[in-house]
């Protein structure tokens, strides 16, 4: 067999729902048990943002398109480190697929291959036991089928049968995860997706979304037209109206309503002296109206087709959703934009000089359309990008590509980096020489953060259980305990060498301006010859956020 279109939308739908529905068992399997941006929420909000368009197409669709469609959607709406990945795997399946009415196995096992290149090239140090290894291991498994045969279904049988396998293996490569108990989270996205896909092309059909099921089942929705009301999820397909002019002696109306629900429903049956109004939904609409004729005389009659019109309004709606923001015009040399969450530290950033600020961090990592959007609202020629979240810096990148302006993102992987990259900036020396300078500054700041854990876990050494406070110092986790002024000390006190000179204590939505001012006191106290400012930042998560310079 051969992959259609229509398979592969309906494929891509499937595999969507698959994730959608286990994103918060993919999201338990990370080791770290901070809370953030967790893989199975990234992937499944970065593969969501293609189903509109997906929605829109008909079953005559082209694979070309219809993989054309899911890359771009993936693209723009990628988050996190996994969700850019997983754009890219299909970007690359969109490669293979182009000007294709329908795809053999071998061209869509080489389609999925050409993606694991262009992931793997997208990682400055790739990780193996992760989603790149076994995306990578599934796709080889279907290449060398496809040298067995051209059968779709065979070569992606041994695109899942070895992509489980390798999952399995994914503990084996990295020690953390067997210490854990637990197979790599991104790894096991893609294996859902694909897994999504499977069921379409072997004939079970698309995975129901579960989540919005359950929404149907609790809130009929509906959608409006010139007819009235009807569900999202149509059952018949015409929306059938008219006016019966009664005749003397005709049956009473209940008859009527009584036929007309035989044959669809959301039947509205009007009766007064001289005429009925009538509204059904059927498939039968002449069957309607020959019945109405049994009564009377028939004006204002109206047929609708349902289905059209929903399927217009979902490809309006998807139209939308693509349409960008005018970009703002280059008033000036060089703009920024920075990654922020909290009221405080995003009015630091501004104070700084930065142009636009993109709402977001640690538990929402913003997408790729969310960064090129303050990117085009920056009104400069070069714009730089402060993702100040490791999990964001593969996001803002892919915007480069997709940017109008020259666009240079700064690997600022912490709040504290950022805002020291925006002191090295000089205003006087060229875009070159402050991308340099400011790359070069994110090195002279120590950063601590003090959050706490949102599961049980291992880490290394450390047994850690939910609600514990937990210390990391430049993205290692070294300190747990249950006293958050503990932890601060402990950070800080690590974080502090003999270069150390100013240290600066941003304090979360959840601390109060009392206890900031002890805590920080309490810092004075211990380390008198190093100075100490306190700052607001408002943001969640994260109690305090340490820079030491």
């Amino acid at each position: 067999m051969e992959i259609s279109g229509k398979l592969l939308r309906d494929g891509i739908i499937s595999g969507a729902n698959n994730i959608i529905n286990n994103r918060n068992r993919v999201d338990e399997l990370n080791v770290f048990p901070v809370p953030d941006g967790d893989t199975g929420t990234n992937m499944s909000m970065t593969i969501k943002n293609s189903l509109a368009e997906l929605g829109t197409m008909g079953d005559d669709v082209t694979v070309a398109a219809v993989s054309k469609a899911a890359a771009s959607g993936m693209l723009r709406g990628a988050r996190g480190n996994s969700g850019v990945i997983l754009s890219l795997l299909f970007r690359g399946i969109s490669k293979g697929l182009a000007n294709k009415s329908t795809a053999t196995g071998k061209e869509f096992a080489e389609a999925l291959a050409l993606g694991v290149k262009s992931a793997y090239k997208s990682v400055m140090n790739p990780t193996e036991g992760t989603v790149l290894t076994v995306s990578r291991e599934a796709s080889e498994a279907g290449v060398k089928k496809a040298e067995e045969t051209d059968d779709a279904l065979e070569v992606f049988t041994a695109i899942i049968e070895e992509g489980e396998a390798s999952l399995e293996r994914t503990p084996d490569l990295l020690p953390a995860l067997k210490k854990a108990g637990v197979v790599d989270s991104g790894a096991m996205g893609f294996l859902l997706i694909f897994k999504g896909i499977y069921s379409v092309i072997k004939g079970e059909g698309i995975i129901e979304n579960v989540e919005a099921a359950e929404e149907k089942r609790e809130i009929k929705t509906v959608s409006t037209n010139a007819a009235g009301t009807y569900e999202t999820d149509i059952k018949y397909t015409y929306c059938t109206e008219y006016i019966i002019n009664k005749r003397e002696g005709c049956d009473d109306a209940t008859k009527l309503r009584a036929y007309l629900e035989s044959i669809g429903d959301c039947v509205v049956v009007v009766d007064d002296d001289s005429i009925i109004k009538i509204h059904v939904h059927t498939d039968h609409p002449g069957l309607a109206f020959e019945k109405g004729l049994t009564f009377g005389y028939l004006t204002n009659m109206k047929i609708e087709n349902m289905r059209e019109q929903h399927k217009t309004q979902a490809k309006k709606a998807a139209n939308e959703s693509k349409k960008r923001p005018a970009p703002v015009k280059p008033e000036k040399d060089i703009g920024f934009v920075a990654v922020a969450s909290g009221a405080g530290i995003e009015a630091l950033f501004k104070d700084l000089g930065v142009d636009v600020i993109v709402k977001g961090g640690q538990t929402s990592n913003p997408s790729t359309e969310d960064i090129l959007d303050a990117i085009l609202a920056t009104p400069a020629k070069t714009v730089f990008v402060l993702p100040n979240n490791k999990n964001i810096i593969l996001a803002a990148e892919q915007a480069v590509k997709l940017a109008d302006r020259k666009v240079i993102v700064l690997q600022s992987r912490s709040v504290p980096q950022g805002i020291t990259a925006m002191l090295a900036f000089d205003p006087d020396i060229s875009v070159r020489e402050n991308s340099a300078n400011m790359t070069a500054a994110l090195d002279n700041v120590g950063t601590g953060l003090v959050t706490f854990a949102v599961r049980d876990s291992t880490v290394g050494d450390k047994k850690i259980k939910k609600g514990d406070i937990l210390g990391m110092e430049n993205g290692k986790l070294n300190v747990v305990d249950r006293d958050l002024s503990k932890v601060l000390y402990k950070v800080t006190k690590h974080l502090i060498n003999n270069n150390s000179s100013y240290v600066t204590v941003i304090y979360g939505a959840d601390v109060s301006d009392s206890d900031a001012e002890e805590s920080v006191s309490h810092l004075r106290s211990k380390f008198g010859d190093i100075e100490f400012s306190v700052v607001n930042g408002g943001q969640p998560v994260y109690y305090y956020i340490v820079s030491v310079e």
